[in-house]
């Protein structure tokens, strides 16, 4: 199906070399699944025998449709655990009982971002918002689980990858798994918290999958795969993972956050891009230049369109 996309969006998108701006997935019938075994929108397995937790989390936001085709998929097999605890969580439900196919980029989030309230101080504060009470509702079962993989999935092309933040403990987890094979560690949004960053200072290993283009198939098998290594990895399913060549790992050097409504990349750069030379212009932000601040500067999933205050592109240097 052809996406409804405003013009300027549509354009940016063909010269940022999005090969077919359409929908190619059909979003899960998940109402089976809506009331939970926990809360609404969470299934929780104990297999009875010792052994970690893993989260595996779909839907943060609530067009990101194809980790909820990933879950949907685990809880019609009826997977079960062998080993510690397996939750499924269906996260913005409220965002996603709104996405439609013709206008699939409005349904990202209601009220505000889903993955930037999670730090404490916000959780645990007076503000309100039907996220923030999502996020509230989520948080002890979150809390509970030793390994969480959040899988998201990107609008502007770009290379897909693991996000690992800033937790030393969530890097080697990145490079077991494997593919996709790149894992970036960085320092998150000057807006705020990601639920991975929230695990972190729980002690968690936890991951974001980026695992490709919104609404690919090819980012549906992506995810899936990351799931079932992660499973495998943890004991928690038994199964096969085979070693995969070690991917490579960028430490993020610099988060640019847009300033001004004028900001501008010079092209529309495809994230994965390494530019070899320190101090090219790669944005305006208003009248200021944005230049790489090093040599071969890879460039981690660009905002083409960012709004002021949005994380508009991380600059990252791939470790030798």
């Amino acid at each position: 199906m052809r996406l409804s996309l405003p013009p300027a969006l549509d354009a940016l998108l063909r010269d940022a070399g999005a090969a077919s701006p359409t929908v190619r997935l059909v979003a899960p019938d998940i109402r089976r699944w809506r009331a939970g075994n926990v809360l609404p929108g969470v299934w929780s397995f104990d297999s009875g025998e010792a052994g970690p937790h893993v989260g595996l989390v779909a839907l943060t936001h609530g067009n990101e449709i194809a980790g909820a085709i990933v879950l949907d998929s685990l809880l019609r097999e009826a997977l079960r655990p062998a080993r510690g605890r397996l939750t499924l969580v269906f996260a913005n439900l409220d965002a996603f009982s709104r996405f439609e196919p013709e206008d699939p980029t409005a349904s990202r989030f209601l009220e505000e971002d889903l993955n930037r309230l999670w730090d404490p101080a916000v959780l645990e504060g007076p503000r309100r918002s039907s996220e923030l009470r999502r996020a509230r509702v989520l948080r002890p079962v979150l809390d509970a689980a030793d390994v969480v993989l959040d899988l998201h999935s990107m609008l502007w092309p770009s290379e897909p990858l693991y996000l690992a933040g800033a937790s030393a403990e969530s890097v080697p987890l990145g490079a077991a798994l494997g593919e996709p094979p790149m894992v970036v560690a960085d320092q998150g949004h000057e807006a705020g918290w990601r639920l991975i960053d929230y695990a972190a200072t729980r002690g968690r290993r936890s991951l974001i999958l980026e695992g490709g283009w919104h609404w690919e198939p090819e980012t549906v098998a992506r995810m899936d795969q990351a799931a079932r290594r992660l499973l495998s990895l943890t004991g928690v399913v038994p199964g096969e993972a085979p070693p995969l060549p070690a991917p490579r790992l960028a430490r993020v050097t610099q988060r640019v956050t847009a300033r001004s409504p004028d900001f501008a990349f010079v092209q529309p750069w495809r994230g994965g891009t390494v530019i070899p030379q320190a101090g090219t212009l790669i944005a305006m932000d208003g009248a200021e230049e944005v230049r790489t601040p090093h040599a071969d500067c890879l460039l981690v999933m660009p905002m083409l369109i960012p709004q002021p205050g949005q994380t508009a592109v991380r600059l990252a240097r791939i470790a030798p």
